[in-house]
């Protein structure tokens, strides 16, 4: 197959290209019960006031604040409690002056009351029969009332589409009534790894064959990122059987993704298979290390994503191209990694021709974060993937870092940003301020 020229764009400019092209999922209603950790489709807006009424906030008795106004420790008042109501039950009677009601947590404040004091600040007493309370204290009017709206005001909106769904929001949604859920349909993502040398996970090694841990390392990635998968059993590396297979995917997924075969080698045929399918090519080649030869590319309202066959390239690839389609699709207001800064705790001494990617173990700190690449700083390393939390971010045209430089990270751990690439801790500027630091 020719060779075809590749010329490198910023990962900016390509992560720009991918957001001009990405749409909206689709919807749908959930039970309540199975709506954990999915992505809210419309905004939570409250139906009425929390609480609806005003309410008891303790156990206590409801009174008129007037009658406590002369109440001392050497002179309390009496008053006679004239009826109990619980949580859930209104009074019978209206409150006049010289009575109490007693009242449970929660229950609604009595008609004629304006405060409650706590059950453990009186004495309950019996005269003839009839049942009465001593008070110590002067009350104020509102005294130990949770009042109608003060927690949440109805119109309020209280979660935005795009918010995912936490034990807390379903404790919300439950308050409001929500016994179904709007969330958005989990993207379908069709996974394919290519290449003859892959075995599966349950086959015995053989001499020149790897087994397949990129189809399950993406899997688990776009799973967290909020999507469904479905993994495609590769097939051998003839230019027919992998375009069926691709074709194949792309009927069954929204986002298809194939890992392997984008290079320019004998055996690399899906760049074909992308001109065979019609398929509109965004980028092929990315001023980055690893994952250069990323290619991404959208058929029919699908996507398609060439990422690497060499593990921590396809890792790479797929947390800074794949993670905003899915998330931006289903309104996250942060799609992209989270950037933070971070002092580096040990020699990098490689150059960055392009900008690089490393693999990398993030340590928070209460004045500055610290960062270490977690292990072989190779595209083809998998061990490097197993303690890593990060990705450290080291501009383009600089030469090594030294211990103790401040660079830029991207961790897919955190909040996320809403576009983390126009931060100067991705400039050569900062790295040569940095530079200038060192002694």
């Amino acid at each position: 197959m020719p060779v075809t020229k590749r010329t490198p764009i910023p990962v900016s400019e390509a992560v720009k290209s991918i957001m001009s092209r990405t749409c909206v999922w689709e919807t749908e209603e959930v039970p309540i019960t199975e709506c954990d950790n999915r992505i809210l489709a419309n905004h939570l807006i409250a139906s009425h006031d929390v609480p609806p009424f005003d309410r008891s906030p303790y156990d206590g008795f409801a009174v008129h604040s007037e009658d406590t106004l002369d109440a001392s420790e050497n002179s309390p008042i009496k008053l006679q409690v004239i009826e109990t109501i619980g949580a859930g039950q209104v009074a019978a009677n209206k409150l006049s002056s010289g009575n109490a009601i007693r009242i449970m947590t929660g229950a609604k404040i009595p008609e004629g009351a304006d405060a409650v004091i706590m059950l453990e600040l009186v004495k309950e007493i019996d005269v003839d029969g009839k049942s009465f309370i001593q008070i110590k204290r002067t009350l104020k009017p509102n005294d130990n009332i949770s009042f109608k709206g003060e927690d949440t005001k109805e119109g309020t909106v209280l979660a935005k589409a795009g918010t995912v769904i936490t034990p807390g929001m379903i404790a919300v949604l439950a308050t409001f009534g929500h016994h179904t859920v709007s969330v958005f349909k989990k993207p379908v993502v069709g996974i394919l790894s290519t290449g003859t040398e892959l075995l599966d996970v349950n086959e015995p090694l053989q001499p020149g064959k790897i087994r397949n841990s990129n189809a399950y390392m993406v899997a688990a990635q776009v799973k967290a990122m909020g999507a469904a998968v479905k993994l495609y059993q590769h097939r051998e590396d003839n230019f027919d059987s992998l375009y069926e297979n691709v074709s194949e995917c792309l009927a069954d997924s929204d986002i298809v993704i194939t890992t392997g075969g984008v290079s320019v080698g004998d055996y690399d045929y899906l760049p074909a298979i992308y001109e065979k399918l019609g398929a509109e090519v965004l980028f092929n080649k990315i001023a980055m290390r690893p994952g250069s030869v990323t290619t991404v590319a959208v058929h029919q309202g699908k996507w398609l994503f060439g990422l690497s066959g060499n593990p921590s390239a396809c890792f790479v690839g797929c947390e800074l191209f794949v993670r905003p389609v899915i998330l931006s699709g289903m309104k996250v207001k942060k799609p992209h990694c989270q950037i933070l800064k971070a002092e580096l705790g040990a020699d990098f001494p490689k150059p960055n021709p392009f900008t690089r990617f490393v693999r990398a173990v993030l340590t928070e700190g209460i004045n500055m974060n610290s960062v270490t690449p977690a292990g072989l700083d190779k595209s083809g390393s998998v061990s490097s993937l197993l303690a890593a939390n990060s990705l450290i971010v080291l501009p383009g045209g600089t030469r090594g870092w030294e211990k103790g430089s401040e660079v830029g990270v991207l961790t897919w751990n955190g909040e996320g940003s809403e576009w983390p690439w126009d931060s100067p801790l991705f400039s050569k500027s900062s790295a040569i301020k940095t530079a200038e630091k060192q002694p």
